[in-house]
């Protein structure tokens, strides 16, 4: 564990589950964090590696990071103490009058979450999303604070091998959660369209792509020439020039970076100061 500012009173972890595989999620997440660096400290958590798990009672704010491999397995060390801090989570944001506790789950996380909740199926996709694709709200998804007034569909950055599917409603419902994007229409594709995001409670969100994918970051990073050459050998011309069309619109990659996570960070310190957090 890292820390990285000097302390707020307001605390975030952020729980990197790359593996130390190198990546841009993890920076892009930092960045984001950063830049409320006047409202709050923050705090790494190397989870697949160490198995650092952060406390429940030195945290306010959580953000789970997306991560390499397959959701469905871990070590038998690491994924159970993960499991066991989601419970907590949950179990802690029950008690009445308790400060409660605000978490966002990005894509690997996110699976792992709804696997654990049992709110779905987690499965291996036909073949990898890769690139920027549209995501649909719902009407609830619609109306949910963190993504309202973003065009529907929204465009976000999706690279995942696996998927949610085969929504479990009575137990989505019975944990009061609402599913809030689905994934692309293919209306030629006869599989069925992924969740790409769950409001779980209040405080507990999480999606199936990457909000934290930056537009200028992303450029720079499928422009450089060996990234570029594997993009265009393994997924083709028309996608690379897709994705690099997405990055450069300010209103689709950018849009949706500046708008998910800071909405979410805000609103949780919005609401932390409301419960008595001296600030």
């Amino acid at each position: 564990m890292r820390q990285l500012l000097d302390m707020k009173d307001i605390k975030l972890a952020i729980l990197d589950l790359y593996n130390g595989e190198p990546n841009q999620g993890m920076r892009c997440i930092i960045d984001l964090v950063e830049s409320y660096q006047n409202e709050l400290s923050y705090d790494i958590f190397d989870i697949r590696q160490h198995a650092e798990i952060p406390s429940i009672a030195e945290y306010d704010i959580y953000i789970a990071s997306g991560g390499p491999g397959s959701p469905l397995e871990g070590n038998g060390v690491w994924e159970e103490a993960l499991y066991r801090w989601m419970d907590q989570i949950w179990a802690h944001n029950q008690i009445p009058g308790a400060d409660k506790k605000y978490v966002f789950f990005i894509c690997h996380s996110f699976q792992m979450a709804c696997n654990h909740f049992e709110l779905g199926t987690v499965n291996r996709r036909k073949s990898k999303s890769f690139g920027t694709f549209p995501v649909h709200l719902t009407d609830t998804g619609i109306q949910d604070p963190i993504f309202k007034g973003l065009p529907n569909p929204f465009t976000a950055a999706d690279f995942r091998d696996f998927q949610l599917v085969q929504p479990n409603m009575e137990a989505i419902e019975d944990m009061g959660a609402e599913i809030l994007a689905l994934e692309k229409i293919r209306p030629h594709v006869p599989l069925e369209r992924a969740i790409m995001a769950i409001r779980f409670s209040p405080e507990m969100i999480g999606v199936q792509f990457h909000p934290e994918a930056d537009a200028p970051g992303m450029l720079q990073h499928f422009q450089a020439e060996p990234r570029m050459l594997h993009v265009l050998n393994n997924y083709g011309k028309k996608k690379y020039a897709q994705m690099i069309k997405d990055l450069s619109h300010p209103e689709k990659i950018q849009l949706t970076h500046d708008t998910v996570i800071p909405r979410f960070i805000e609103q949780s310190i919005r609401a932390i100061k409301k419960q008595g957090v001296p600030v």
